[in-house]
């Protein structure tokens, strides 16, 4: 029996991996759980699963989920110290990172600090302080299992294969909603347009970074820390059918790559069970149905949050920090109509231009440049000087 913290358990990931322990009571059992504002959701799976523990984004909420379940013996926190008892309860052997954004590095980390396993589905955390995430990890003994297709793909692509035969790791991409989109007209896309994504059924922050590139280009970053690749050995293609999930390429010429259906309780499945493997009765993937299998490089005029992605991680030290935080707020900004689609790219080059980088030593260094670069990106929207 595995014994499940769950950051992030009313999004996507944390649904998803609420109906795997669903299917297999037997294997897992949920311990604690976090959630933001959907307490509705929530109290549904404290009422299904009984955590010991739950924690939600205020106090506020968190006095009117009490008053709704009096009657459950649970403990409810809130904030981020909430997150980080939900994430280092001592019950728990692994803990599913779900949450999107920067708010899930300190969790994620504090509970690699007490030597947990990671499903680590929160790739900011690693985009953000992936050297000191992987120190920790190895020296608590804290085993990261890859959540993203793309990094489970990867991730069993190089399972039993010599690090140093590696040539280079191919991130795939479906190319979102604007693939074929007139570039000219970029700049008048709507909210509604971005958030149809052609495959996968995501959040909202996700889905606008996947219509970017800018998800992939976060990816990049975060399969460098994982997997210990330089970042000139990754590259990523347009694989608009979304059949192959990524794949590694090795020395001899060699290409191997996971196909499957996007159904993302596959890489959750392989993430908890690792490993073993689940038997989820999925409908298979019918090859004869597929069709041709096509691959494009990315178009950087299309799509330059890719190259502000590739720029940071080369620059390193505090720039990763600098583009997340400021896509984050920018990302924000679009899908409240506060700034165009085309103004995500021009905010980040922005505030990264003016950004002085800093060395990074601790968490700390990490937290102030984050805090800088939101400050100057709701700085420059509210200014109107960009849009």
């Amino acid at each position: 029996m595995k014994r499940l913290a769950i950051l992030g358990s009313t999004g996507s990931i944390g649904v998803n991996t609420l109906d795997i322990v669903r299917q297999f009571p037997e294997r897992f059992e949920v311990i604690s759980l976090s959630a933001g504002l959907n307490t509705k959701l929530l109290k549904q799976q404290i009422l299904e699963f009984r955590p010991k523990l739950v924690s939600v984004l205020n106090k506020e909420l968190a006095s009117s989920l009490r008053r709704e379940i009096h009657d459950i013996p649970i403990e409810i926190l809130y904030g981020i110290e909430g997150l980080i008892q939900v994430a280092t309860h001592p019950d728990v052997d692994q803990v599913v990172s779900a949450i999107v954004g920067a708010v899930g590095l300190i969790p994620t980390l504090s509970a690699i600090k007490t030597g947990k396993a990671i499903a680590l589905a929160n790739k900011e955390s690693l985009v953000m302080a992936g050297k000191i995430m992987m120190e920790e990890a190895k020296k608590n003994d804290a085993q990261i299992l890859p959540v993203d297709s793309e990094h489970s793909a990867i991730f069993q692509a190089l399972l039993g294969h010599q690090s140093q035969d590696v040539h280079r790791l191919i991130l795939t991409a479906s190319g979102g909603p604007f693939l074929n989109f007139p570039i000219s007209r970029l700049s008048e896309v709507t909210v509604k347009e971005a958030l149809n994504h052609p495959h996968w059924e995501m959040g909202k922050k996700i889905t606008i970074d996947s219509a970017s590139l800018m998800n992939k280009g976060l990816e990049v970053i975060e399969a460098h820390w994982l997997f210990n690749i330089p970042v000139e050995k990754i590259v990523v293609q347009i694989h608009p059918q979304s059949v192959i999930h990524s794949m590694v390429e090795y020395i001899d010429g060699s290409i191997i790559g996971l196909m499957g259906i996007n159904d993302m309780r596959i890489p959750i499945s392989y993430a908890l069970s690792f490993p073993q493997r689940l038997n989820l009765n999925l409908p298979p993937l019918d090859l004869s149905q597929v069709g041709a299998l096509t691959f494009l490089s990315p178009d950087p005029e299309r799509f330059p949050c890719l190259r502000l992605a590739y720029q940071s991680i080369e620059i390193g030290e505090t720039m990763p920090t600098i583009l997340n935080a400021a896509n984050e707020v920018s990302v924000n900004a679009f899908l409240e109509g506060a700034i165009k689609f085309t103004g995500v790219p021009i905010l980040l080059q922005k505030v990264m231009a003016e950004h002085e980088v800093k060395t990074v030593r601790t968490i700390e260094d990490i937290l102030r440049a984050d805090q800088w670069a939101r400050e100057r990106s709701r700085s420059i929207i509210e200014g109107r000087k960009l849009f």
